[in-house]
């Protein structure tokens, strides 16, 4: 068994004296956990940092087997959020929700949304942006998707101002207005794609 294609570095633990088991976030093979022999190595450690780009060519004898990782570094990613709390703190948080899926299982749509935020860690709206829309797709992964098409209410497409944390849908003004309280708010920038957060206020509506 044996495949190879872009990785990104999302954590390591030690195996034995000088090798590392390595976890990895992938666009066709999800999650993915692999023996690095050497990986305790100071050449490896610089490596092996989460975040960073890899090419990983992974091998086993059976697809159940741990196998072994042989990592070819892209980008070293980890030495510009050293310096950036923020970066830390999504890129920290995006790992603690991939490890949330089944190992193995492939999540294209996360991995590129993964990617993106990465690309674009250095700008703090741009991430916090790209957070809330990570979460939004992981809870769909998971299951507990949104559905922002419409008032859950009233089935009108206009003018959508919340979300029932009841019923995961979307609520119109006109129909929340008497439950606001009880209702989460919707910014703008969720019901489309193309649409830009205006300032942090909406990221953190977003994460409401």
């Amino acid at each position: 068994m044996e495949w190879k294609e872009p990785a990104f570095i999302l954590g390591t633990r030690q195996h034995g004296e000088t090798s590392a088991i390595v976890e990895v976030m992938t666009r066709s093979h999800g999650r993915h956990m692999g023996l690095v022999k050497g990986g305790r190595s100071r050449k490896m450690s610089a490596v092996l940092q989460p975040g960073n780009r890899v090419i990983a060519d992974w091998w086993a004898r059976l697809d159940e087997h741990l196998g072994i990782f042989k990592l070819e570094p892209v980008d070293f990613n980890a030495s510009r959020m050293m310096v950036e709390p923020h970066a830390l703190y999504a890129l920290q948080l995006a790992a603690a929700h991939i490890r949330l899926l089944p190992e193995r299982d492939p999540y294209p749509a996360l991995y590129d949304i993964f990617e993106l935020l990465i690309n674009n860690i250095d700008d703090e709206l741009i991430t916090g942006e790209l957070m809330v829309r990570f979460e939004i797709k992981l809870l769909e992964a998971t299951g507990f998707g949104l559905d922002l098409s419409k008032c859950g209410a009233t089935g009108k497409h206009e003018n959508l101002k919340y979300v029932s944390p009841k019923t995961a849908r979307a609520i119109c003004e006109e129909a929340g207005e008497p439950w606001k309280d009880k209702l989460l708010p919707l910014p703008e920038f969720l019901l489309k794609s193309s649409e830009r957060p205006k300032n942090f206020e909406d990221i953190k509506q977003g994460f409401f």
